[in-house]
């Protein structure tokens, strides 16, 4: 049995390109005393994987060169050697990388429910992007009914997620997308109240007319240009969550940072980075929640999947074109 993986060969500069990545495969190990085998069915693809590639100091080590990508994975154990932990069968998800077996004692591997959710979900609004716009809006964010909220990159893993939750606790939202369709999207499906395609906007003049009175809750997961107009039109004692900017990911030079900065003083608010992993000990309150709105149709959910581990590159570029609608998953089983 072999396993094909996709190989981080070289720290990119800027755009990464078929030179970043190499697809090999490999004979499956035997497993030794307490390991299991875990058969990858999904992997996750996410805007953080481009900041794993920098060898800069972040709130995670940095992918080594010549390691597997890092990627959120989901699969099933197919077969354990004296592990008390794990079952055959099991449905169970970690960070297992982008390959189509991944083998370890089970630490930092859980098991999911496969009959509450299908196995993609897991990886979205009931995985890392579901429990980052649970805690980043709620804790970080700290909404409350009646506030006025705007999301940038809305229609994507995070932020689709994001302005659900602030409409469910009784805000109003505006989202930020690229595209005519995703501004619908937001609007007719996930009914956000206002939504600003960035693409054929002015985003100064659309802030001005869809946020008249201003916000008090910006969501960033964009950055640049777009995270600067936002500043501009805080309320008193606004929150601002920093989350992401995808927009600077893959800069050769120094990342734009805001020149609006000081309406956080003229508006006594505050701009706060948030990292989920600070919040795992809560993770299972967030999904408990998250699972009822989904039962009851409040908060829906939307996967966009591709095939083939071969199409890993292909796949991993359509985080950045806009070419892709909600979470973004790559099905690595071969049938």
């Amino acid at each position: 049995m072999n396993n094909k993986q996709i190989i981080f060969k070289k720290r990119p500069l800027g755009t990464p390109d078929a030179a970043t990545w190499e697809l090999q495969e490999h004979p499956v190990p035997e497993l030794q005393h307490g390991e299991i085998l875990v058969q990858h069915h999904y992997i996750s693809l996410d805007p953080a994987m481009r900041g794993w590639m920098n060898d800069t100091k972040s709130y995670i080590p940095p992918v080594a060169v010549g390691d597997v990508m890092r990627s959120g994975s989901i699969g099933k154990v197919i077969a354990t050697h004296n592990n008390s932990k794990f079952e055959i069968g099991d449905c169970v998800t970690s960070w297992g990388g982008v390959q189509q077996y991944a083998i370890g004692n089970g630490d930092g591997w859980y098991k999911v429910d496969e009959g509450l959710a299908s196995m993609p979900m897991y990886l979205g609004t009931l995985g890392m992007p579901g429990m980052t716009a649970y805690f980043g809006i709620t804790e970080v964010g700290k909404i409350k009914e009646g506030d006025i909220v705007l999301v940038s990159g809305a229609a994507g893993a995070v932020g689709s997620i994001v302005g659900q939750i602030a409409k469910i606790k009784g805000c109003t939202v505006i989202g930020i997308a690229g595209g005519q369709n995703k501004c619908e999207y937001l609007i007719n499906e996930l009914g956000f109240d206002e939504a600003i395609d960035y693409k054929s906007e002015n985003i100064y003049t659309a802030l001005k007319k869809k946020c008249p009175r201003g916000v008090d809750v910006f969501f960033d997961n964009v950055g640049g240009m777009i995270l600067d107009a936002a500043l501009s039109k805080l309320r008193m004692h606004a929150r601002v969550v920093i989350c992401g900017a995808i927009s600077q990911y893959n800069n050769k030079h120094k990342i734009n940072g805001p020149s609006n900065y000081l309406s956080l003083l003229v508006t006594r608010s505050t701009m706060q980075g948030m990292v989920v992993m600070d919040y795992i000990k809560d993770f299972g309150i967030a999904a408990k929640e998250m699972g009822a709105w989904l039962k009851e149709g409040k908060l829906k959910s939307r996967e966009d999947i591709y095939e083939g581990i071969e199409n890993f590159q292909e796949t991993y570029e359509r985080l950045f074109s806009g070419e892709k609608n909600g979470k973004l998953v790559l099905k690595v089983i071969e049938e």
